[in-house]
């Protein structure tokens, strides 16, 4: 970003800036300051910095200036570094004018447990057989038989679901890092 060296006002009014601390502080937020040689990590305070050969000192007033050191950047916060995202995980899209991209989510997750409600009941070997009723009729003679049928042969108890739930657990995700591949 180049520096500012002017500001006009919505008056018309047009100033100089000739301080640096006051143009860094008009140029936004956040500003670049370069790739550091430094080992700088989350929450550290260190002030006094390497960038292209050249030891530059961070204070209050540089709140806002991002480093790159060791693939990853890092805003100075007016008192300590603190990290704020990869270099390397979407640099490959920097000069790209599309790209496909795919997302490998690392960990696992659970399979859900459910868990039904049982009961017994009987069980069946043999079904028996119904009730029948036979008639003839043989020189003018009727002749009616009945057989009462059997009734079914039962077992032992067998165990089945009501289809009522008793329980169910919840699916847990493990894992905490993710793979970004661009092509």
């Amino acid at each position: 970003m180049a520096d500012i060296s002017k500001i006009t006002l919505p008056s018309g009014t047009t100033y100089n800036l000739k301080d640096e601390v006051a143009r860094r502080a008009t140029s936004g937020a956040m500003h670049w300051l370069g790739i550091t040689t430094t080992a700088i990590t989350d929450g550290s305070s260190t002030t006094s910095i390497v960038i292209d050969g050249e030891t530059i000192t961070v204070g209050a007033d540089d709140a806002g200036g991002v480093v790159g050191y060791d693939g990853m950047e890092f805003i100075w916060s007016g008192s300590v570094w603190q990290e704020f995202g990869s270099t390397g995980s979407l640099g490959a899209l920097a000069f790209k004018d599309s790209a496909d991209g795919a997302y490998t989510p690392q960990g696992s997750v659970s399979a859900p447990t459910v868990t039904l409600a049982t009961t017994s009941i009987k069980g069946v070997t043999d079904a028996g057989s119904v009730p029948s009723l036979t008639m003839s009729v043989s020189n003018e003679t009727l002749t009616i038989a009945f057989d009462a049928g059997s009734v079914p042969t039962l077992t032992g108890d067998t165990t089945v679901a009501t289809g009522t739930v008793s329980s169910v657990t919840q699916p847990t995700f493990t894992g905490t890092a993710a793979t970004i591949t661009v092509s």
